[in-house]
């Protein structure tokens, strides 16, 4: 398959959503959680989340406000800052992704989908316990991409939970251990296997390649 910009743009709308959300390959699967300052609780899986920077730890993720979803999980981080991104693993893949349906604001993903709440601390976001690694954020910056109406949300992490087990002593994470799950496209979820994990590179220590 060959597709031009012209052809893209004339294919059926929703093989087109197909298509362009998975080109980008497998994505990290993640449960966003906010809580209004009136105490309702949000949940929404979001497959853009980013790294951006380890000093300050900075991790970003694209909304679109125009939507249920990224409207209510964004008026709930505008309103106190807080947010928290949790891992999905194989043993609820199905729950979250029905997260993604256009439940009422008044509604709360984590009762409708059978997940569980869980506060840690100070931060006033909820996590999802059923996640077992999962991040506290702040939200630090917003910035409006005009081109098609969605938002970056930059936030700095306050609270990271990993299981012991899944570490190493330099800080690798084995993501396979808590038996993460990527997404392909918008409802198509892979597992994580890890198969190599090579040193740091440097241009005078390349392996012999033609072995």
């Amino acid at each position: 398959m060959h597709l031009t910009k012209e052809d893209i743009q004339n294919t059926e709308r929703i093989k087109r959503l197909n298509i362009i959300n998975s080109i980008t390959g497998i994505k990290p699967a993640n449960l966003i959680g906010t809580i209004s300052n009136d105490g309702k609780t949000n949940l929404a899986i979001f497959s853009s989340v980013i790294h951006l920077g380890s000093n300050p730890a900075l991790i970003g993720f694209i909304l679109r406000p125009d939507r249920e979803a990224g409207q209510h999980t964004f008026d709930n981080i505008k309103e106190n800052g807080s947010y928290t991104i949790n891992h999905i693993h194989e043993s609820f893949i199905e729950q979250a992704h029905y997260t993604s349906a256009k439940f009422a604001r008044d509604e709360s993903e984590f009762e409708k989908c059978a997940l569980t709440e869980e506060f840690i601390g100070d931060h006033k976001a909820p996590f999802v316990k059923e996640s077992k690694l999962k991040l506290g954020m702040k939200i630090v910056q917003t910035i409006p991409i005009e081109l098609n109406g969605t938002v970056l949300i930059i936030g700095e992490v306050e609270h990271l939970i990993i299981p012991d087990a899944a570490v190493d002593d330099q800080g690798q994470i084995d993501l396979s251990q808590p038996n993460d799950v990527g997404i392909s496209g918008l409802n198509t979820y892979y597992k994580l296997e890890k198969i190599a994990q090579f040193p740091y590179a440097r241009p005078n220590a390349l392996p012999d390649f033609s072995k």
